[in-house]
């Protein structure tokens, strides 16, 4: 039985699907040039919300709207390039799609 009360994939299986997983990479985080591991992290983030998006049907517009922001706002969101996106948008978004943001240091 998986005692982890979270569903999804690990971190560290999405970078192994991207390609990008080092073995002992949380070890070897600070090798790691800081902006990848940004843009690693928000790639998960946005493949997230874009797949709890679609399970639910809804559009980039109503996303937007029920966010209280704008189009091209939630376009930056969902952009993995994108690594400057405040923690609240990031909050917003998940609470529009029934999530919340979990943020740990480790």
């Amino acid at each position: 039985m998986n005692d982890n009360p979270y569903t999804g994939s690990s971190f560290d299986d999405f970078l192994s699907e991207e390609g990008l997983y080092e073995e002992g990479l949380y070890e070897e985080c600070s090798a790691m040039p800081s902006a990848s591991y940004a843009i690693a992290i928000k790639r998960v983030i946005a493949r997230q919300l874009e797949e709890e998006m679609k399970r639910q049907n809804l559009t980039k517009t109503e996303m937007a709207k029920q966010m209280q922001t704008s189009r091209a706002q939630l376009d930056r969101l969902l952009d993995p390039e994108k690594t400057g996106v405040s923690i609240e948008t990031i909050t917003r978004a998940a609470s529009v799609v029934g999530r919340q943001l979990r943020i740990e240091l480790v």
